[in-house]
């Protein structure tokens, strides 16, 4: 377990609501986990009754930047078990907002593409997404929104580079 330097000081501090966030204050996890879970209850609210599952919005927005994208790369990339992904892809080809093709480089193996009704809703979405951080970005300088970025993306390559996913 590596604890980042100023870990120590930060063990201390006091947030604005009074509360400390302790030892958990020493790992990223836990900070990265307590803004998405807010982020993640806010989106939660402003489509609930919309029938969408979590991890939909982001696995259709995966598949329309990949098109052509395989079941199991998609799964690897948002973090889902295989079996979970192929009930959400059910789901959207229910939907009508993807669909399964067979690849044509390997027959066993299904590509997937977003429909011209998966882009609207996609965009409708990408609508609410970008309403819904839109508090928490505002925090941020442009070059420290770049720059949070490209340090997610490196801890995220690290971690599937060790752990071989």
């Amino acid at each position: 377990m590596s604890v980042l330097p100023s870990a120590a000081n930060r063990q201390d501090e006091v947030r604005s609501d009074h509360l400390r966030l302790g030892r958990l204050g020493n790992f990223v996890g836990f900070r990265l986990r307590r803004v998405q879970n807010q982020l993640s209850r806010i989106f939660a609210n402003e489509t609930a009754g919309q029938g969408l599952r979590q991890g939909l919005f982001s696995s259709l927005a995966i598949i329309s930047a990949n098109p052509g994208i395989s079941q199991s790369e998609l799964s690897r990339e948002v973090g889902l078990d295989k079996s979970v992904t192929v009930t959400m892809v059910d789901e959207m080809e229910k939907y009508g907002w993807a669909e399964r093709r067979r690849s044509s480089h390997d027959r066993r193996r299904h590509a997937l593409y977003v429909t011209p009704a998966g882009e609207i809703r996609l965009n409708e979405l990408f609508a609410i997404m970008e309403q819904t951080e839109s508090a928490a970005l505002h925090q941020l300088s442009d070059g420290e929104m770049q720059m949070l970025s490209e340090l997610l993306d490196r801890m995220y390559d690290a971690i599937v580079r060790e752990n071989g996913i």
